[in-house]
């Protein structure tokens, strides 16, 4: 599937979730019963899962910190977005579709696609380029406020 059809119907998809969590809070009292993205990504599986109004929508591979390089456990929300951004600190290394979470740790795409599955970052977390469009295209669509990156053992 091309990759502007593939934007498309996670356009659309987002907005028919929208439309559907909000006629569904619209008789809750909590706020953020709607209009959710959660990833979850488990450094022991090397998986990053990912939910639309706590729905699982997505799982994907990933890889992050290596033995030399931890990448930090706990709740985030996103910081900033960068459809392109290159690492000030390794060499200008390309971070395609970057969602930037704790300083300068982000979800991020990745060449190296044959190492996803285990751990191969300096701390980041990195997708298959496809994935990480995809996830960049959510965070976009929700917005940084409605989304939270979890990452666990």
């Amino acid at each position: 599937m091309n990759i502007s059809l593939k934007a498309r119907l996670i356009d659309i998809t987002a907005a028919a979730l929208i439309g559907v969590a909000l006629l569904i809070g619209a008789g809750k009292t909590n706020a953020e019963a709607a209009n959710q993205v959660v990833a979850r990504v488990s450094l022991s599986r090397q998986v990053m899962e990912v939910s639309v109004d706590g729905r699982p929508t997505f799982e994907w591979k990933v890889s992050t910190g290596d033995r030399a390089h931890v990448t930090p456990t706990g709740a985030f929300k996103p910081t900033r977005l960068h459809e392109m951004w290159y690492s000030k600190k390794y060499d200008n290394a390309p971070m395609p579709h970057s969602v930037f979470f704790n300083g300068g740790y982000a979800v991020h795409a990745t060449y190296a696609i044959s190492r996803l599955g285990r751990p191969a970052s300096h701390g980041c977390v990195r997708l298959h380029p496809t994935a990480a469009a995809d996830f960049y295209r959510l965070v976009e669509i929700f917005g940084p406020a409605n989304t939270r990156i979890v990452i666990s053992e």
